[in-house]
């Protein structure tokens, strides 16, 4: 029973969980070391001065522990340093957790669909694009570099790639008008049969509440990826998948046509970004 309950990959709520994930096992071994000095999640909150709700979500492998976190659990649970130094597993990590679980599903999908009101989609930026909202961070250009190569792939084939974006982001400066010049027209090459690029004209429309990615998998089950503030959630659950595959219909119904948008692209590209 308790192996059947390790290998579950997603919570009540259906956000997708790997129990073998290195955030994963960091959660269990404070859940160990709390046990062990026999204190509740609640009981533990008021002497780390942290919320029932994050040791909850820490133990069940959903969110990330800090550092000041770890350090805290550590003098409380006496551990030596020990939830301190497991840490160090995150060194080596070019995703944030959180993210590696929808890489995961993006990798094997058989159909992406993807809504983007601030920046051009990830599958579809260029070097120079990327490194500027990357910071210069060389190991997460190559690793986003990396996630591309999934729309380029012989065996298997590409997914079908759907892509809808805020038209404004076309106008936000990103890296200057040679790094915009050069990403608008990388838009404009990458469209084809199994990839859309279609643009929202500016104004209200449905997708103001922000951007989300769908991976429908072999099978034909589909996850949903959202953004939130802090992180980004990667879902099964079959109230919120529904709710995102309607908006994003919805949201390219209000889209431009592919031919309408491509012209658009190029029209800004030049007369805007030259």
């Amino acid at each position: 029973m308790k192996a059947e309950a390790m290998s579950l990959n997603s919570d009540e709520g259906g956000i997708v969980v790997d129990s073998y994930s290195p955030q994963a096992i960091w959660g269990r071994e404070l859940r160990h070391y709390r046990q062990e000095a026999g204190l509740t999640q609640a009981q533990l909150a008021q002497k780390v001065h942290f919320s029932e709700s994050l040791i909850s979500g820490i133990e069940t492998g959903q969110l990330p522990a800090s550092p000041e976190f770890a350090q805290c659990c550590d003098e409380v649970l006496t551990t030596g340093g020990s939830l301190h130094r497991l840490l160090d597993w995150r060194k080596g990590q070019v995703f944030p957790s959180w993210f590696g679980k929808w890489r995961d599903k993006e990798q094997i999908a058989t159909t992406l669909r993807t809504y983007e009101p601030l920046v051009i989609p990830g599958l579809l930026q260029t070097e120079a694009y990327a490194r500027v909202l990357l910071r210069g961070n060389e190991a997460a250009v190559t690793a986003r570099l990396d996630r591309q190569l999934i729309l380029t792939r012989e065996d298997p084939q590409p997914p079908t790639f759907r892509c809808v974006i805020d038209e404004t982001v076309l106008y936000r400066p990103i890296g200057g008008p040679e790094v915009m010049r050069g990403q608008l027209h990388h838009l404009i090459s990458m469209a084809g049969s199994r990839l859309s690029v279609q643009i929202v004209p500016q104004g209200m429309h449905s997708g103001l509440l922000g951007g989300f990615g769908i991976a429908t998998l072999d099978g034909g089950s589909d996850v949903l990826y959202a953004e939130t503030a802090v992180r980004g959630i990667t879902t099964s659950d079959a109230e919120d998948v529904t709710a995102a595959i309607e908006r994003f219909e919805a949201i390219r119904t209000e889209a431009l046509p592919l031919n309408m948008s491509l012209d658009l692209i190029k029209r800004t590209a030049e007369e805007r970004w030259t």
